[in-house]
């Protein structure tokens, strides 16, 4: 198997819910769910968190991550994108340890619902696919985008184009193409991905797809309360 590293990106401004990352959830900070299922991932080697925050530096420490580095301000921003953070740490390793791993997860510490053995099965299917560039993982796309809209002078057009534009719209669900939408839990990609092809994705990604429980994606202080429901109704906890 491949030299995995999961890099977990945490930066110190969240907006929505200011202290995100360190905010308790099930009286552990949330950044700590996600440190825990990738240290318990047995095809994880290392887990690192990019920060620029020494609060959630300290948090990711006492939940057992190494943070080797704190991200600069300059890519912390809410407008910085994963292609500023991942050549930062790719840099930094190969600088610094002279090192760089085969496969590159990124686990945001919103998904505290994703498991380990999910970690383990991601890796697993890239791994099994030398072809594609990166995997991403979805769920089930609740709302079709064949039922939305978008409002074009005061009138509603279909945000979506498609061939039967007159019907397509008022087609039952399951007559729908199935559609998934980017949950944000498990990103896998490989270093040459981002430095030859200047992208996190590249041009062919394989699927991996989770249910709604894993996919909860903590951005709110009501997501927070989902999460917490979640967690006290069942053995599917972060930390299992």
């Amino acid at each position: 198997m491949s030299d995995v590293l999961a890099l977990v990106p945490a930066r110190g401004g969240a907006e929505r819910v200011p202290g995100k990352n360190v905010r308790l959830l099930k009286g552990r900070p949330l950044i700590a769910h996600t440190v825990e299922a990738a240290l318990a991932a047995s095809n994880v080697d290392r887990v690192v968190v990019s920060t620029d925050s020494p609060d959630i530096a300290a948090a990711a420490r006492e939940a057992g991550a190494e943070v080797p580095f704190m991200r600069p301000a300059g890519i912390a921003a809410s407008t910085s994108t994963e292609m500023e953070f991942l050549l930062h740490a790719l840099d930094w390793f190969r600088d610094h340890e002279d090192w760089e791993p085969d496969l590159l997860a990124i686990l945001y510490p919103t998904s505290p619902l994703r498991t380990a053995a999910s970690i383990d099965a991601a890796v697993g299917v890239l791994h099994d696919h030398p072809e594609a560039d990166s995997l991403r993982s979805v769920r089930l796309c609740s709302e079709h985008p064949y039922k939305m809209w978008v409002d074009v002078g005061g009138y509603l057009k279909p945000f979506v184009k498609v061939d039967d534009m007159a019907n397509a719209h008022t087609l039952a669900y399951q007559m729908l193409p199935t559609v998934y939408v980017q949950n944000a839990s498990i990103y896998i990609t490989r270093p040459r991905t981002i430095r030859e092809k200047q992208s996190p994705t590249g041009d062919i990604i394989v699927p991996f797809v989770m249910d709604e429980i894993e996919s909860v994606d903590i951005n709110t202080p009501l997501d927070f309360a989902l999460a917490e429901l979640f967690m006290a109704s069942g053995p599917r906890a972060a930390d299992s």
